[in-house]
């Protein structure tokens, strides 16, 4: 219990959220194994993260609503628990249809994770949000970057069951999370005993050009997760058929780019603070065009330079957008966080499902050629307002 911005909790919700999106993480890693054991398909590759996130995303709003109106504080726990359960499943799963059942199990737990930590990170920012949605987004993406990596080292070698290893991260987090629910029930109960008052900015825009900035903020959702759906589950495949790489090798090839994304989510959030939320937006989505448009057509130490490159300069719109959400919604932070979240997860899950069936009727290199055009979508961000809410 402190005063101001709690970094114990930040950086714990931080850890906690490297732990589930590592996890999350491992499912696309495994593609390349599932698709030589089971015989699976380009589009049943595509079923299978559709699946995962859907059950990742719809649900997000839902809880992110009610959280705002009844917080739970050892929801996060119980989340967890879900993906324990998922990855106990995954590691022994003999067919497709328990396949999807295992990564429905793990996206639950997703969808319950994101939204009241989301508020918890609120909360515990002492006001600084865009600092706090920093910390706690590098997390994910960080978990997001070393996911594959350890897919690599561990999973890729030793087969399926070897993702049971997981749980003990599963495990760990759970444990945290507890933690961090039994402070925040202790907030809970101070602001309910004493009565504390905080704080509440209002947006003074007019209700149509909040309307049009929500999106403009979707479609930025849509740009940059339709192309990071196909880096994710397809730039292995890409390595695989141009390079002839292994797939351990295209996988290590995989974090780097992910690397570059989780280092960009927090640069993103500084640059943000100082600069503008829009400006950040802007940058980040069409100040990566230029690099994902050269990339197939450039050698292998080339194409991964300009990967790492676009991680890094495409991840930072992220947290941008979702404090410059949170701005236009102030009252509603966990349904706004959930909403956006949510979009992050239900899209990338159309997305690889719709590069998995083009592929099947193209090939991969096509499909990694039509996503690099996506981040020119970013223009539309100029059309963003100024936001500029004020204190009441």
């Amino acid at each position: 219990m402190v005063e101001g911005t709690a970094y114990a909790i930040l950086f714990t919700m931080g850890t906690c959220h490297l732990l589930n999106d590592m996890i999350q993480s491992v499912i696309p890693a495994l593609y390349p194994l599932l698709k030589d054991k089971f015989g699976f398909t380009f589009a049943q590759i595509g079923v299978i993260t559709l699946v995962f996130q859907l059950t990742s995303s719809v649900l997000q709003p839902f809880v992110g609503q009610y959280a705002d109106r009844h917080p739970q504080p050892y929801s996060l726990a119980l989340g967890m628990c879900f993906t324990l359960v998922g990855l106990l499943s995954l590691a022994f799963a003999p067919d497709f249809l328990l396949l999807l059942f295992s990564v429905a199990l793990i996206g639950c737990g997703s969808s319950v994770f994101h939204p009241e930590a989301s508020r918890v990170a609120q909360l515990a920012s002492g006001g600084r949000k865009s600092l706090a949605q920093s910390i706690f987004q590098v997390g994910g993406n960080g978990g997001s970057a070393i996911g594959p990596l350890l897919a690599a080292l561990i999973v890729i070698p030793y087969g399926q069951h070897a993702v049971g290893w997981f749980a003990v991260a599963a495990l760990a987090a759970s444990f945290l999370l507890t933690r961090v629910g039994y402070w925040y029930s202790l907030m809970l109960a101070e602001i309910k005993t004493f009565h504390r008052k905080t704080v509440v900015a209002v947006c003074t825009l007019p209700a149509k050009t909040v309307r049009n900035a929500f999106v403009i903020l979707v479609l930025m959702i849509f740009s940059k997760y339709f192309f990071n759906a196909c880096m994710t589950n397809y730039f292995t495949f890409f390595l695989i058929e141009k390079f002839g790489l292994s797939v351990q090798q295209s996988q290590f090839c995989l974090f780097a780019y992910l690397a570059a994304f989780a280092a960009g989510t927090l640069l993103g959030g500084f640059l943000g603070d100082r600069y503008g939320r829009k400006y950040v937006i802007l940058f980040s989505i069409l100040g990566a065009a230029p690099f994902t448009l050269a990339m197939p057509y450039l050698n292998l130490f080339w194409t991964i330079v300009m990967s790492i490159i676009t991680g890094l300069v495409i991840a930072s719109a992220f947290s941008a957008i979702v404090v410059f959400a949170t701005d236009l919604k102030p009252d509603k932070v966990g349904m706004v966080a959930g909403v956006f979240f949510g979009l992050m997860f239900g899209l990338g899950g159309i997305g690889s499902a719709f590069f998995g069936w083009l592929a099947d009727l193209t090939s991969i290199e096509f499909i990694f050629r039509v996503s690099t055009w996506l981040p020119l979508l970013g223009v539309v961000a100029v059309s963003l307002p100024d936001v500029r809410p004020q204190k009441k």
